[in-house]
């Protein structure tokens, strides 16, 4: 396998690239390593996280949603 390095990246597209990386649970490198073959090789590229993926990953602890308040459930009514 080969090795680059890039030079003159800016320092806030690295701190971006290391918040995605910290989100995903990979390291720097692994993260620039997928985002450069996404960007060239689309059709190799992980397919994106469908919606229940991406409830679960909310759903882990440490995550602060919401409070909803308990109410009843309301139904629509037809009259005839």
């Amino acid at each position: 396998m080969a090795s680059v390095t890039i030079r003159n990246l800016p320092d806030d597209v690295k701190q971006d690239l290391r918040e995605r990386a910290a989100r995903n649970g990979r390291s720097l490198e692994d993260e620039a390593r997928r985002a450069l073959i996404a960007l060239v090789r689309p059709e190799r590229a992980e397919p994106r996280k469908g919606m229940f993926e991406l409830l679960v990953e909310a759903s882990r602890p440490g995550l602060d949603l919401p409070e909803v308040a308990d109410s009843p459930a309301s139904f629509a009514t037809f009259d005839e």
